[in-house]
């Protein structure tokens, strides 16, 4: 019959900010950011970057723009990258513009893929 409800004026409760690895960060078409991201989930560029990204996994979306460093267990690319990946995982996209050398342990290139620089298999 009785119930205990909420505080109307209590603060709402916060969001864990454990840092696993299923945390999710999308960068949108709008956003431009120039300096050094780092995230221990995935990470989503649709906008332009402009320095480091580290990261569990990078996706950089058909229009996403990345001039820098990407450091990540999985790198995906549909997009434009200039600068050196270390990644486990590498693939490419038919639609992405690459300029970079990639350090890689399991390599996916789909044919209409343009790419620029050198490729080198990680050290076991």
């Amino acid at each position: 019959m009785f119930s205990k409800t909420a505080d109307p004026t209590a603060a709402p409760p916060r969001p864990s900010m454990g840092g696993g690895s299923n945390t999710r960060s999308i960068l949108a078409a709008d956003l431009k950011i120039t300096g050094d991201i780092r995230s221990t989930g995935s990470v989503e560029v649709l906008g332009e970057v402009d320095g480091t990204l580290t990261a569990q996994s990078v996706l950089i979306g058909s229009d996403g723009r990345m001039i820098g460093d990407i450091s990540a267990e999985e790198v995906e690319i549909k997009g434009h990258h200039e600068g050196r990946v270390a990644s486990q995982g590498f693939t490419l996209r038919a639609s992405a513009e690459v300029k970079a050398d990639i350090g890689y342990s399991k390599l996916v290139i789909e044919s209409g893929a343009q790419i620029e620089g050198r490729f080198y298999r990680n050290k076991v």
